[in-house]
């Protein structure tokens, strides 16, 4: 009998000759059931119309391409690096813009996340382990909403899945190109979302300085080389923005001063772990989205049908595989990978959990290829322990149980959805449990083989089904602005949580929607009637599917008002202008202009660079996808960006780059959600007193026209 401490037998090679026939088929099954759920339906969900039209804007200019442009004139970026938008963007320029052409790489993408886990995970314990790990990535449900969306999260998630893969090759081999490959991804994911991609860093460097086999000379070497790599990887692009003079540059959304520097530090840093910087604070712009932060938020019921179903049994897979490699060699790569996947999750679960700032749902989806990992590959140790050390027969059966009570407990949240399941679900895992008990020695290999499968089947059940509800059309939260899975179990910002919305969010919106707890929009506008918003991904609840924005003639619906063409329609007869509404710039999102007013800009547009400026970047994404035209959002998403001066709009009107511009009586909006009122109430009074308001035709929604005559 060995004791709890004793060390590990000597890992097999899971990279064996001959592997089981059965190990490709599983792997290639996983991956077209992922495939099925990430793609089927694809082209009515609603995507994020904030960065649909900053991707047709690159499509349309190299210069938006590389900065990251909202729109195609460069005025304002979106509030992200523009990684995301690169690969989008370039595939739309290879196949033409639409739904398809720009969601076909985040696809391949998720894709190959999961092939990417289930290699690594099998390198260590071996291809079953693997198997789970991939089914578990593959129906997560938060990960299922998430790569059905051009949010950059997916993208964001394989390249910090590949830089732990390379980080834990580079210290099992000890050679240095992996280590540079895993510096370079974790880089890129830095010009992904920021400093997100840098959350499991810590745990890949720990895992490489303690287990790697290298003298500390040549460990000390390797690592200021990737520290290099990790270093251009990451601010290439921050440093040639710099480079660029500012008036040859757009403004930098989400920056305070216009720089991209200042983003990394202020809204896309630190303000998201403490507030501020346009993130709410003390729990009010995370909170209402995801809950209140504090330890137990992956639990809630926001978050807990999203991503915690076997968050239980990672934990507790995770402490036991610790346990079980004992006094095992420092070097010893169980004990490594079990250190490299628990490090990840737990400085993704605490990060998400505390996070003051802005928390969405979906940030979750980071925390999946941990679990995922850990539940493979921990399940694993843990059965290896239950067959093998008496003292170790109740953790398997403890950890399942737990995992189906939180199973059941998930889904009675839920009340009336798929009511079946629960019971189910609870059947099984009492019979998969009593079965490992029974068939735990002797010769019945087959039946505990059976009884494992039901455990496993049990497990994903949950999961499954709400994951299944996105592309099936029967649950999952606002397409775009706040995806989700599943049924509404929660609340939060602007309607409910869990599958109803997450906390809403706006239409079409980014993640700066978050810094008005409330339910304020930018513009002034107020919570639509009921407290939800629509699913269609950013057309604005009161407002004709006509207002919402037809799509021009031969386009790829993307609902919304989006466009699939870039070129719009001259005549007007099917465009549209979603998200202008009568209250103002931006309008609230209770309102909508007629085709008839687009089609009057555009014929008078006069050779003007943009077709219109607005105060929200909401409003400005809706008039680009219905138009086909840059348009200018003054303040950004939050009504924070300080992009838009009374100077800098005079001389886009002298230069005849700029001639209609919307306010209301209320002002241009600048500040709904926390920005300058002194600036936005400038440029609204300079505009009423100078301007013509447009009355040719119907609902202008006070748009004003502007010359170069009328500037002094």
């Amino acid at each position: 009998m060995t004791s709890a401490t004793d060390p590990l037998p000597p890992t097999p090679a899971p990279a064996a000759p001959t592997a089981p026939r059965w190990s490709l088929p599983a792997l290639l099954a996983i991956l077209a059931l992922a495939a099925a759920l990430y793609a089927w339906n694809l082209s009515s969900s609603g995507l994020n119309s904030f960065y649909s039209a900053a991707v047709l804007s690159g499509t349309e200019s190299w210069k938006a391409w590389f900065f990251g442009s909202l729109d195609a004139g460069n005025f304002l970026t979106v509030d992200k690096p523009p990684l995301a938008l690169m690969v989008m963007g370039l595939s739309c320029r290879v196949f033409g813009y639409g739904t398809w052409q720009m969601m076909a790489p985040m696809i391949v993408a998720a894709l190959a996340t999961i092939w990417i886990l289930h290699t690594s995970v099998k390198r260590v314990w071996g291809h079953g382990a693997a198997t789970v790990a991939a089914l578990v990535l593959a129906l997560t449900p938060i990960t299922v909403a998430i790569n059905r969306d051009n949010n950059p999260d997916t993208l964001l998630v394989f390249l910090m899945v590949s830089g732990a893969a390379l980080g834990l090759r580079a210290t099992r081999t000890d050679r240095l190109a992996p280590l540079l490959g895993a510096a370079v991804c974790f880089g890129l994911a830095f010009n992904t979302k920021m400093l997100q991609g840098y959350i499991a860093l810590p745990a890949v460097f720990l895992v490489y300085v303690y287990a790697s086999r290298l003298g500390w000379l040549k460990k000390v070497r390797n690592l200021v080389l990737a520290a290099v790599a990790l270093a251009v990887s990451s601010f290439w692009w921050a440093a040639a923005v710099s480079l660029v003079p500012a008036d040859e540059r757009p403004y930098i959304g989400g920056s305070t001063d216009g720089t991209a520097w200042d983003l990394i530090m202020g809204y896309n840093g630190l303000g998201r772990v403490f507030g501020g910087e346009g993130n709410g604070g003390g729990g009010g712009g995370g909170g209402s989205f995801a809950g209140t932060a504090g330890i137990g938020r992956m639990f809630n019921d926001v978050l807990g049908g999203q991503i915690s179903w076997l968050l239980p049994f990672a934990g507790i897979a995770l402490v036991g595989g610790l346990v079980r490699c004992g006094r095992a060699p420092r070097t010893d790569p169980t004990r490594a990978a079990l250190v490299l996947w628990g490090g990840w999750t737990v400085l993704h679960y605490l990060t998400f959990a505390m996070a003051e700032g802005t928390m969405h749902p979906y940030y979750t989806t980071a925390l999946a290829p941990g679990i995922a990992a850990l539940c493979g590959g921990g399940g694993v140790l843990l059965l290896r322990a239950f067959r093998a050390d008496r003292r170790w027969v109740w953790v398997l059966p403890l950890a399942l149980g737990v995992t189906g009570i939180w199973a059941v407990v998930l889904l009675r949240r839920a009340a009336g959805w798929n009511s079946w399941l629960w019971p189910a679900v609870a059947v099984v895992m009492a019979l998969a449990i009593a079965g490992l008990l029974v068939f735990r020695s002797g010769r019945r290999v087959r039946l505990l083989a059976v009884s494992v499968a039901a455990a496993v089947i049990a497990s994903v059940a949950g999961p499954a089904a709400y994951a299944w509800s996105v592309p099936s059309g029967s649950g999952g939260g606002m397409g775009g602005t706040n995806p989700t899975a599943g049924p509404t179990t929660g609340s939060g910002m602007g309607g409910p949580g869990g599958g109803g919305g997450g906390g809403g969010g706006m239409p079409g919106g980014s993640e700066q929607g978050g810094g008005q707890p409330g339910g304020g929009f930018p513009g002034g506008g107020e919570m639509p009637e009921g407290g939800e918003l629509p699913e269609s991904g950013g057309t604005p609840p009161g407002g004709s599917a006509e207002a919402g924005g037809t799509p021009p003639s031969g386009a790829d619906d993307q609902s919304g008002g989006q466009s699939g063409d870039a070129s719009g329609d001259e005549s007007g007869e099917s465009t549209g202008a979603a998200g202008m509404g009568g209250a103002g710039m931006g309008g609230g999102m209770g309102g909508a202009t007629s085709t008839e007013l687009v089609s009057y800009l555009k014929k008078h547009q006069d050779g003007a660079t943009w077709l219109l400026a607005v105060s929200s970047s909401q409003s400005a994404a809706q008039l680009i996808l219905s138009s086909g035209e840059p348009v200018i959002s003054m303040w950004g998403w939050s009504g924070s960006d300080q992009a838009m001066t009374l100077a800098k709009l005079k001389e886009l009107v002298r230069s005849g780059q700029l001639h209609y511009i919307q306010i209301s009586s209320g002002g241009t909006g600048g500040g709904g959600m926390g920005g300058d009122n002194s600036l936005s109430t400038e440029v609204t009074e300079w505009v009423q007193q100078h301007g013509t308001e447009v009355t040719a035709v119907d609902d202008t929604s006070g748009v004003y026209r502007l010359d170069a005559s009328d500037v002094n």
